[in-house]
């Protein structure tokens, strides 16, 4: 294991901890639903969005248990979609992470549940003062996490998703959509490290710019991991956009262009860390990492 695999296994777990703590469970007549939200947030995946959050975090010194809240809450965020992408009505999926998704699991009605409240946990964590001692700075990732997340994030870029079923998009379009639907959330969780700690216009903006390159390279390497990806080692099923008929930028680009679009947006947001030197050298192994992966 390397050094980088290591520091994002270390977050992976610290991360797993702070959501075992707000997630238990309990005996009442709704604990089925807390077992569903467990089982979406608690069942693997790599945490990137979390390892952003706290990373980010840590380029102002920022105390590690008011980030490790905020990347829960992020991570809850991120587990919310992936249980409602999976329903029937969206892309209607068996598999995630390597298991059944989580209505495959329980039950439609209970997944549907499930990703309502790890939605609406997500800003109570946020809220609370153990998050941060500043009012102001809860208020900003409230208002942030919900910009990222709603009608002109994350849930409008679903939407375009499902239009794509119906209508071929042309590369504005398709960057649009996938900066919306997955783009916008890796961007708030870098700039959920800005505001904890307070920093400058200019350093957010560089962490912005730096998400924004980031969050197309992982689409790019998404879209051909979904045309060459093996389906045991994604965890997932694979060849689904190609028999929905979507446009990608894998199809539009053809797989060996969208590989070298993907390493030049990589090596592109490094570079808008060159004002952080050596302390954004774990954002900066993570754009290797983004465009490496099998899974």
């Amino acid at each position: 294991m390397t050094e980088f695999e290591a520091a994002l296994s270390k977050v992976a777990g610290d991360v797993n901890d702070t959501l075992e703590r707000l997630l238990k469970n309990h005996d009442d007549p709704e604990a089925r639903l807390i077992d569903a939200m467990r089982y979406s947030a608690l069942g693997g995946g790599k945490r990137i969005r979390p390892f952003l959050v706290v990373s980010s975090a840590g380029l102002f010194n920022v105390d590690r248990s008011s980030a490790l809240r905020a990347a829960a809450a992020v991570e809850m965020v991120h587990c919310y979609s992936l249980v409602h992408d999976d329903l029937p009505a969206m892309d209607d999926d068996d598999l995630r992470r390597g298991r059944a998704t989580c209505h495959k699991e329980f039950d439609e009605a209970t997944a549907i549940l499930a990703g309502d409240a790890l939605l609406t946990k997500a800003f109570e964590v946020l809220a609370h003062e153990d998050t941060h001692a500043s009012s102001t700075v809860r208020a900003d990732l409230v208002l942030a996490l919900a910009h990222a997340a709603g009608s002109e994030g994350m849930v409008g870029g679903q939407m375009l998703d499902l239009v794509a079923e119906h209508h071929t998009l042309t590369m504005p379009e398709i960057t649009r959509l996938q900066r919306m639907k997955t783009g916008m959330l890796i961007a708030v969780s870098c700039e959920a490290g800005a505001i904890l700690g307070k920093s400058t216009e200019g350093a957010r903006n560089a962490l912005h710019a730096y998400a924004h390159d980031l969050g197309l390279a992982f689409q790019m390497i998404d879209d051909l991991l979904d045309v060459e990806g093996d389906e045991a080692v994604l965890g997932k099923g694979a060849g689904k956009d190609a028999q929905a008929g979507k446009a990608t930028f894998v199809s539009l680009l053809g797989p060996e262009r969208a590989r070298e679009q993907a390493e030049l947006l990589a090596v592109q947001a490094s570079e808008h860390l060159d004002l952080f030197d050596e302390k954004a050298d774990p954002l900066r192994q993570l754009a290797i990492f983004v465009i490496k992966r099998t899974a």
